[in-house]
Order: structure tokens, then sequence, then C-alpha cells
């Protein structure tokens, strides 16, 4: 049998009009290795900030819980022989309404499953139950600047003194901090004072009382001289929940999940007792079916949730704009 030289210099069998796989070079076989590379999440802190004292009532989407609170009663001056005036107390209703929902619905080919030398199944629930987390955390920060009363933010904060400045959510109206303060500048322990200083004049109890600032906050932290004598505490629980110790009766926790304010380069950073946030979730359906329009197997789950400022006395928000220095 004679092998003709073609064009290109490649040897070709008679009548053959394609190079053999194995001599050209074109079947090269794929290795997918089983151990998969480490994917790192946000962490979250709603769990470790919120009440969950009304979780147990709720038990699908449009649940509607009814908080009830206590009456505030009247004190009146007394004179000999006087005819006492009758207070019938009664108290304000919350409504805790379970008005979002969050869900994740994918597909495994069987064709897919067959050929995985992974549970992929297994993979993607974990994930999903991280992601979870993350768009649920997400969420309920972004409603504490809007639930805390006026007393507990802006430039004017506090209900005795009203001179306290937490920074304004307008043009140049953030705090600037800094670890290292120039001119014009404060340091993260100041801004964290007049948080406390705030619940303080608000009667809000000491004991659970947290921070919940970004990175960068929490950088300015460290690089400031308050590092070694203010903050204490340990990071066993960090990786879970962000939790870096406590200054000044917070519990200081470090999150990228806070809201954005509206003056330039401005974020939040909220504060509080875990009485002013209540939030109740239910994971109300985790399934897992055959696909109706090919082969394969469906995995879906739906979280229903509700979450609400329900004492805006106990929760405050700052304004800062973080230095590098």
């Amino acid at each position: 049998m004679s092998y003709p030289l073609s064009d290109a210099g490649a040897r070709y069998p008679s009548g053959s009009t394609t190079a053999s796989p194995a001599y050209s070079g074109t079947f090269i076989p794929e290795i997918w290795s089983a151990k998969l590379l480490d994917k790192f999440y946000d962490a979250t802190v709603v769990a470790a900030i919120a009440n969950t004292n009304w979780q147990g009532d709720i038990s699908n989407y449009g649940d509607r819980v009814i908080i009830r609170t206590k009456p505030t009663l009247t004190i009146n001056d007394y004179v000999a022989e006087q005819t006492l005036v009758y207070e019938r107390p009664s108290s304000n209703v919350i409504d805790l309404l379970i008005d979002q929902g969050k869900y994740f619905n994918v597909i495994l080919d069987d064709v897919l499953e067959m050929q995985a030398d992974l549970d992929m199944m297994s993979l993607w629930a974990e994930d999903a139950a991280e992601q979870m987390k993350i768009t649920i955390d997400t969420d309920v920060l972004s409603i504490i600047p809007g639930g805390a009363v006026v007393d507990n933010q802006g430039s004017s904060a506090g209900r005795i003194s009203g001179n306290i400045d937490l920074g304004s959510d307008v043009v140049d109206g953030a705090l600037t901090i800094a670890g290292q303060p120039a001119a014009g500048e404060i340091d993260p322990f100041t801004v964290i004072s007049r948080l406390g200083q705030v619940l303080d004049e608000q009667n809000i109890p000491e004991t659970g009382r947290w921070i919940v600032g970004g990175a960068d906050f929490i950088a300015a932290i460290k690089r400031s001289n308050i590092r070694d004598v203010s903050l204490t505490g340990d990071g066993t629980s960090m990786m879970r929940n962000g939790r870096i110790g406590m200054i000044d009766r917070f519990t200081v926790y470090s999150s990228n999940l806070l809201p954005s304010a509206a003056t330039a380069n401005g974020k939040f950073l909220l504060a509080g007792h875990n009485h002013g946030l209540t939030f109740a979730s239910q994971m109300t359906k985790v399934e897992t079916l055959r696909a109706e329009s090919t082969f394969g197997n469906i995995m879906r789950g739906l979280q229903v949730y509700g979450r609400k400022v329900i004492d805006g006395t106990a929760v405050a928000a700052a304004v800062i704009a973080v230095s590098d220095h």
C-alpha cells in the first residue's frame, strides 16, 4: 500500500480524506479533577444582629404575625381627697408580614449525571444555601437606615443632645474616617462613641449592642491607635458571621453587603440592639422532581421571610467615607 505525500507533508492511507487522530494530535483526553476549587462567600450577619422571636409563628408566604407592644402608662399628680382619673391602656400592634420570597431552580441532565464523577446535586445545594443567605442578608441590611428614627441618624442626632454628627446622606455629607486622621477627619472610635451616645440617649440596653461596618472601616480600626486597647475578643467565629471583637459595648461585625449611601463614596455604618430588628424565615419547599420537557432531575427550593425594624429607637445609622491612611 502506498502513502502519497500530501501538500502539508502529512501521510494519509490511500483513499483516506482525513488524518488519523492518533497522528494529527487532535485526540487529547480531558482529565477532570475530583477536587473542586474552593469558593469563598460573603460573611452574613443578620442572624447575629436581629431577633427571631416570631420565627416559629410562620409557615408560608403571605402569613401575617401580629406583634403586641407594651402600653405606656400616664403618671399623674395626686392631692388628698381628689377623684382619681381612670386610664384604659391600649397598646399598638406591629404587623410582621411574610412578604418576601427567594427561590432557586436548577436541572441536572441525566447524561451529565451519568458522566460526572461528583455528586453535582449536593454541590449545587450547598452553593444555593450560601447564595440564599447572602441575598437575604443584603436585603435585610438595606432596610435598617430607613427604619431608624430621626434622632438616630443625620448630622444633628441625639434624642437629648440633638448635636451628634453621624454624617448625612447628601452631597459631601459623609464623615471621613481614617485610622490616622488628618485635618477634617475622625478616627473610627469617635464615630463608634457617637453611635453609643445616640443609643444611650434612647435608653437602649448596653448588653446585646452591635455594629456592622464594611471591610474598609474594619481596616481603619486596625490602622488606628485603638486597635490594641479597645478591640477585644477573638476571631473564632469570624469565618461564619464576620465577628471581629468588641469596642465600647458593641460587638463589631464586618460585612461586604452594607448598602451604599447616595452621597459620593459614602456607605452606611449600622449600629443597634437586636431588640430593634426582627427577622422570621422559613425554607418552605425543597424538592426534587423529574423534568417534563427533557431527561433530567430538577432541584428547587423556596425560602420565605419577613423582616422589619420594629423599634426605630434601637437602631442607628452613620454615613461614612473611609480614607486610606
